[in-house]
């Protein structure tokens, strides 16, 4: 799953000092939902690391990426045990915006690893306008593995 992520990672648009990627957030719902929670947010950690090596990424792909995929592992493993649950992925995301806002881009501003930072709203708007196709697209992928009883029973 984190080598299909980073395959996909071209697909990316600079918004302010971040790079937003709906590839990641359809990688986190269809692992949070197939791997679980602890798994899917490794997935996304991996992702995050890659993509920062690459140049493909930026810092805030840790604290955008992780949240989404560890919220929806944890509600399908603990609350809701359908395919549904990957579309909560957008409310981890908007979690990681909060993080991003409040804590990740103060600091690096400071460690001059960026130029600009952005508020909490054009956080979420950009966090969210890649989350939200991205979830969707992971439903819609979990739709046509269960389709084709391919992947899982």
């Amino acid at each position: 799953m984190a080598a299909i992520a980073v395959a996909l990672s071209p697909l990316s648009f600079p918004v302010g000092p971040t790079k937003v990627y709906p590839a990641q957030h359809m990688v986190n719902g269809v692992g949070g939902v197939l791997l679980g929670p602890w798994y899917a947010a490794l997935v996304a950690v991996v992702v995050a690391f890659v993509r920062n090596v690459l140049g493909t990424g930026t810092v805030f792909a840790f604290p955008g990426g992780v949240p989404g995929a560890l919220l929806v592992g944890l509600v399908h493993k603990y609350l809701w045990r359908r395919d549904y649950a990957a579309l909560l992925e957008p409310v981890g995301t908007a979690f990681g915006a909060v993080m991003s806002a409040l804590v990740v881009a103060p600091l690096a501003l400071q460690l001059g690893s960026i130029r600009l930072t952005l508020t909490l709203e054009a956080f979420l708007i950009a966090f969210l306008a890649s989350s939200i196709p991205g979830a969707i697209l992971g439903f819609i992928v979990l739709l046509v593995i269960r389709r084709s009883r391919g992947l899982i029973p």
